[in-house]
């Protein structure tokens, strides 16, 4: 029931969404060329898909993305859990955090290509450096919020090292940090098209640039449409395997 009431909602939504939008194009006496009306953007979407273009780019992007989220999910969290457990480390490390977490990934971009040349590498590069703060700082933040009777057990049962982290923090964190993936998927995917818009020759940022160049604003519509679905279909991703992970470690919904 609830399940087919969030489908109902969203249906509402984007009903009312698109009839705005064919409003404001009426009562705007918008050219369409310009403004394309959601037909023509429909219209867009289906040739994309029928000529096989949407899919070419969207398994590139795919690709940079996932080798960029899942790297920098793997390092963020494997650092945090260390920093956050040696405070003195992390009050140190914190201040340089703070001063790189703000700054764009595409600002890094002069030097990434310098460093590493152009194709998939600098992409991948762009959504690493995206990802990562936010999953590290939430893992932090995380472990030292960890219940400090979790501790007391382990240290009766002489639990110590690597596997105090795996089997006692990590659990006990774990949804914590599952706000650090959600948050990082969105910056990822955001700086991924940006990226792929700025010195790519590829990727669904690169189909938004080439369809402006032509004129097709039909087309720069359908991709943001399908960029848009994509981040959620992906947000939604991170959020099945977080209600896995609770599911193994007995904490799942019921």
């Amino acid at each position: 029931m609830m399940k087919l009431r969030t489908i109902l909602n969203a249906v509402i939504g984007f009903s009312l969404l698109i009839a705005v939008w064919q409003l404001i194009i009426v009562i705007g006496d918008y050219d369409q060329v310009l403004f394309p009306p959601p037909i023509k953007v429909w219209e867009g979407i289906l040739s994309l898909i029928q000529d096989g273009t949407l899919f070419t780019h969207f398994q590139v992007s795919l690709y940079r993305f996932l080798a960029g989220y899942l790297s920098a999910v793997l390092a963020a969290v494997l650092l945090g859990l260390i920093l956050g457990r040696i405070p003195l480390l992390w009050n140190v490390l914190d201040p340089v955090a703070q001063i790189l977490r703000p700054v764009s990934p595409i600002a890094w971009s002069p030097f990434i290509v310098l460093w590493f040349g152009i194709g998939d590498i600098p992409a991948i590069v762009i959504i690493f450096i995206a990802a990562f703060f936010p999953v590290l700082l939430s893992t932090v933040s995380a472990v030292r919020k960890v219940d400090r009777n979790y501790l007391k057990v382990a240290q009766n049962l002489e639990i110590k090292g690597f596997k105090l982290l795996t089997k006692i923090i990590f659990p006990a964190a774990f949804p914590y940090i599952a706000n650090g993936l959600h948050i990082a998927v969105g910056t990822a995917w955001i700086f991924l098209v940006a990226g792929e818009m700025v010195g790519a020759q590829s990727g669904l940022g690169y189909l938004i640039i080439d369809a402006r160049n032509s004129m097709r604003l039909d087309l720069v519509m359908a991709g943001i449409v399908f960029i848009g679905i994509s981040g959620l279909l992906l947000d939604k991703a991170v959020g099945v395997f977080e209600a896995w992970i609770n599911r193994q470690w007995g904490i799942g919904k019921n």
